[in-house]
Parts: structure tokens; sequence; C-alpha cells
């Protein structure tokens, strides 16, 4: 597998899935097969958000084979929903076949605050797994996390990672320049970013990320 190219320390950007035939024959070239695209994404983007692991949990076989279509420093961000923590033990289990390239566990939480709630997620996962809180109600707003977490689009958390998303498209390459330099200095600070833009049917959230990491070079 070619290493992912270009590449900005620290910085994992990329777009909310990659199985999209409608980005042929553009970002991806016009005879390449469905089961080939996570491949030819890797060479191009450094990193993806997994969004089928928040409806069921994958087989052990599938972590293994999107492990090994992908180079070492290529991270996947994965999809996780509150109620899939009756399940803690194994979505843990299944994720880590991806090794190294586990990123961020992306928590996606819809009730309102509940101190008990956030005591259970912390509690049914790895300490040393990163996670990423997706509080959908504002009664979250203001929760302290311990350091192996943070709340999305908080560009002022504590922890040695941040997790954005960007989900109003269009974006114009004055944007994408005013996201870079927001995210320059955290890089500069050692800070790891995984930023990640909306799907849409035309293949303007690989565009978007692209141009952000050009921004950065």
């Amino acid at each position: 597998m070619t290493a992912t190219k270009p590449s900005v320390s620290g910085l994992y950007v990329g777009t909310s899935g990659w199985s999209y035939p409608s980005w042929r024959p553009d970002f991806y070239p016009a005879g390449v097969k469905p089961g080939e695209f996570l491949g030819h994404y890797a060479e191009r983007l450094p990193s993806v958000e997994l969004n089928s692991t928040g409806y069921r949990i994958p087989a052990e076989d599938q972590f293994r084979r999107w492990a090994e279509q992908t180079p070492s420093a290529f991270r996947f961000a994965v999809k996780m929903q509150a109620y899939q923590l009756k399940q803690a033990a194994t979505f843990e289990e299944r994720v880590k076949l991806l090794g190294e390239r586990l990123g961020p566990i992306r928590l996606l939480v819809g009730s309102a605050r509940d101190e008990g709630f956030l005591t259970l997620a912390l509690g049914s996962l790895d300490p040393m797994l990163r996670l990423a809180f997706d509080f959908r109600h504002d009664s979250w707003a203001g929760v302290e996390l311990p350091e192996n977490a943070v709340q999305i689009n908080d560009y002022d958390a504590t922890a040695p990672f941040r997790y954005l998303r960007f989900r109003d498209p269009p974006y114009s390459d004055a944007d994408l320049s005013r996201i870079a330099e927001e995210i320059r200095p955290l890089l500069a600070d050692g800070v790891e970013v995984y930023a990640y833009f909306r799907h849409e049917d035309e293949p303007s959230a690989p565009r978007y990320a692209e141009r952000v990491l050009a921004h950065l070079l």
C-alpha cells in the first residue's frame, strides 16, 4: 500500500465515509470498483469517518480488510451511538482490530445531560481510547471531560487531540483557508486534529479536505 499523500504531521482530515459511486469519474477514476474505493481514497487523504459502525458492529474480517486496504499512517474515526454501550465490550474488541489505524471513537449522544450516563460511557471503554462526544442536546454545554475525551468542535479542549466536523457546505477557498489557520496553532502545539467534511453526491467533501491539507503544507 502506498503512503498517504500529501501529509501534514498531526492532521487527519477527510470526509464522512468513502463508498460513493457518484464520486466517479472525478475523485475516483472511472473504472475503479466500489471494493477498491477505500484504497484509492487512502492514497489521497489520511483519515475517514467510519459511520457504518454506528448502526451495527461489522464482523471481525471487515475491520481487518479495512486495515489491509490502508497505509499504517491512515486513521479511522469510528462512530458509536449511546445505545451501543450495551455492547461496549464487543464494539471495543472489534474496532481495536484496526490496530494503529484506529483514531477516536465518536460517541453520538442525543439525550439531555445525565452525569450517570457520562460515568457509564467513560467506564465502559478503555481509558486509553480517544473519545469524541457528539452531544446533540444543549444541556451538555460546559461538561467536564477527562484527558482522553473531547466534545466535537471544541477548539479549546485540554485533551491532546481535537475532533472537528464541518457540516455546512459549500465552503469557499477563503473558508478553507480560515479553517486551516484555526488548525495551524493546534498542530504547532503538538495537538492531533481529526477533521471531517460532510459527504455530498458530488465529490466536494474530499476536495475541501485536500484544500485544507494544501493550505497547511
